[in-house]
């Protein structure tokens, strides 16, 4: 259970490698796909009882990661970072399939990472309880929410959606 999709992460080198394999964890459970999708990198802000690793607005084609905690787990843990980025991209793109309920979608998480990582991978131990993880995504006694709202968009994202001509 879950060796070829976890080799598949820990070869991905970028943001977009890691979602090609989060489309196809939710492709071969599901059946569904969505493509044309961006990535946008910005900061969120951070709060140390807790964080926004993203999200993914209604109607929209882009899914926003939260710079902060991936700045800061790659300083703490950066063996975490790759499973990190699986546990937000997979949420995200679980809502981005139409599914808007909260509750069922953190539950869709936990079993896709956990019928393809594994139950001991670090991306499904973040899903069954992210506050374990707190200390490695948020800086401690600090908080502040940014002045600037910019959306620096990931070059290569979704790259699998969208047919080349030579």
């Amino acid at each position: 259970m879950g060796k070829e999709f976890d080799a598949q992460l820990d070869d991905a080198d970028t943001l977009a490698d890691v979602f090609e394999v989060v489309k196809a964890v939710v492709l071969k459970d599901t059946g569904k796909s969505r493509g044309g999708l961006m990535l946008g990198i910005a900061d969120l802000g951070n709060h140390p009882r807790g964080f926004l690793g993203g999200f993914f607005t209604v109607g929209s084609n882009v899914i926003v990661m939260n710079k902060n905690p991936l700045r800061r787990i790659r300083e703490t843990r950066p063996e975490l970072y790759k499973p990190y980025a699986f546990f937000v991209l997979l949420h995200e793109y679980i809502h981005s399939l139409e599914y808007l309920d909260e509750k069922l979608v953190v539950s869709k998480v936990y079993e896709r990472t956990r019928d393809s990582l594994g139950k001991d991978h670090p991306s499904t131990r973040m899903a069954a309880d992210i506050s374990g993880f707190l200390k490695d995504l948020v800086y401690p006694e600090v908080a502040w929410k940014p002045d600037n709202e910019r959306i620096e968009l990931v070059e290569g994202f979704d790259r699998s959606s969208v047919p080349y001509i030579n």
